[in-house]
């Protein structure tokens, strides 16, 4: 397995060459990933929020976003700074401190979501033994977070937003967690790093969505309800509950749910990707271009290279992922609140247990190809 780059290493080693001292070199080393992920998680929203508005424009044949900077890219830009200006009105019979909590509980878990998300061996922030558990366990706090908000609100419409939100999550998190537990069972490991490498060597024929196709299209529907998309945006439906649990939010405080809902969908692209479609490994494997050729996996050059490669590769799968939920947003008409959680607990549910139960079958019968 190449090692990848090593970028802690190389950047403290620098730093010591350059005359400072290794514990400061580290020191100067522990926020840089954290500030790196955050640019980068807000970048992403950017870039989503752009599609979001080209992609539909074509799909209804709208204008568009076309006059604040070229194809209209500085819109979304446009947007945040409107909503940092705008004033924070705080309804006089909200409860205050509900009401302010609310928005932040909902964007923390999932930006800390983002430490486990790997763009290669060593091109991730921290690689957890635990690291999809994790994830799990931060994407259940968020409805506490939209509940939070609904009631304090003191609204009727934000509070049946907020109930609709816990039913929502509640009804797919559990057919998410057997699709994910698939997988886990096949890797034999939780980290996102086992995960990735499973599915390495084979190229694209090693992909785990050949394997857990049911496991595939279940964990992508259940992320799409988590993420509160079109059909599944009823804790919002503007047409039924006015903005649901965002109703009495204004200024920064309705720009953290919308960056939330962003943010959640850049994510769990990026885990479908790692999951189901290699991670950072192209169709082609590297190494066995590299093999042909002669050049050592270890060669410095050959490693910035794949490095540069494996970002590349996780962001293709992740944006072409969120083309398709784009897409869906604007093509398919939303469910109603029944269909939505039948869809969760009669369908998805049993089907869950049965991929789960089978790959536990497969692993026993053909443990070379399942995992064993």
């Amino acid at each position: 397995m190449n090692p990848g780059i090593d970028l802690q290493g190389s950047f403290i080693q620098a730093l010591v060459q350059l005359g400072l001292p290794t514990d400061i070199a580290r020191l100067v080393w522990l926020p840089l990933p954290m500030v790196v992920m955050l640019i980068g998680a807000t970048v992403g929203v950017l870039a989503c929020v752009w599609l979001e508005r080209k992609i539909s424009a074509a799909a209804q044949q709208r204008i568009g976003p076309e006059f604040i900077g070229p194809m209209g890219a500085l819109a979304p830009l446009a947007d945040g700074l409107k909503l940092v200006l705008k004033e924070d009105i705080v309804p006089l019979k909200a409860d205050p401190w509900l009401f302010t909590l609310g928005p932040a509980i909902v964007v923390i878990p999932v930006f800390l979501s983002y430490l486990i998300v790997p763009f290669g061996q060593n091109l991730l922030i921290t690689d957890l033994s635990i690291g999809v558990f994790l994830w799990i366990a931060l994407a259940s706090i968020t409805p506490i977070g939209l509940l939070m908000a609904g009631y304090a609100s003191n609204n009727k419409y934000s509070l049946i937003g907020g109930l609709r939100a816990a039913a929502q999550s509640i009804s797919y998190e559990i057919p998410l967690a057997l699709s994910v537990l698939a997988i886990v069972m096949m890797s034999n490991s939780l980290s996102t790093i086992d995960i990735v490498n499973q599915q390495a060597g084979y190229g694209i024929l090693g992909w785990n969505i050949w394997r857990q196709p049911v496991g595939f299209l279940i964990f992508w529907i259940a992320a799409l309800a988590e993420c509160e998309r079109l059909p599944f945006d009823l804790p919002e439906a503007e047409e039924e509950l006015v903005a649901g649990y965002q109703t009495e939010y204004t200024g920064m405080k309705f720009g953290l749910f919308y960056l939330g809902s962003y943010v959640n969908l850049v994510l769990s692209a990026l885990f479908v990707a790692v999951l189901y479609l290699g991670g950072w490994e192209s169709p082609i494997p590297l190494s066995l271009i590299s093999n042909w050729f002669g050049i050592s996996e270890t060669t410095p050059w050959l490693q910035i290279i794949t490095a540069t490669l494996g970002i590349t590769m996780t962001l293709l799968k992740a944006y072409f992922l969120i083309f398709l939920a784009i897409l869906l947003r604007w093509t398919v008409p939303r469910v109603r609140i029944d269909q939505l959680l039948d869809l969760g607990w009669k369908f998805l549910l049993p089907v869950g247990l049965v991929n789960l139960l089978l790959t536990a079958a497969l692993k026993l019968t053909f443990p070379f190809a399942f995992g064993g």
